[in-house]
């Protein structure tokens, strides 16, 4: 599955157990007829794919729907689902490098000089 959108937040990586389980979750804002914020979660190696993004970038972000049961104190059964992303790339048309901006009578990246009175 995929979910496209612009980034909204990416927090820092946490380290959970004496096992040393890392995770850092990101949200994306789909572009629907209805936004959602959907919280995604990164695990493990898959962590450190979000260091070359950051927020109000364009995202595809390909998920996996996980979801587990407790057992409370009670006795009772509950459910949890997780969004879990395993790959993420920039939306076509978008990159993940910071854009270029130029100053008149400047060169940009891989641009040729403008002389052109208009």
């Amino acid at each position: 599955m995929e979910v496209t959108g612009k980034i909204k937040v990416i927090n820092e990586t946490e380290t959970v157990g004496a096992a040393g389980f890392r995770k850092r979750d990101m949200v994306v804002t789909t572009e629907d007829q209805y936004p959602q914020d959907l919280s995604i979660q990164f695990v493990q190696d898959k962590v450190d794919l979000l260091d070359s993004y950051q927020p109000g970038q364009d995202v595809k972000v390909s998920i996996n729907l996980r979801g587990r049961e407790w057992i409370n104190p009670e006795g009772k059964a509950i459910y949890f689902n997780t969004i879990q992303g395993w790959r993420i790339e920039a939306a076509a048309g978008t990159s993940n490098e910071a854009p270029t901006t130029t100053t008149p009578g400047t060169v940009g990246k891989d641009k040729e000089p403008d002389d052109l009175p208009f």
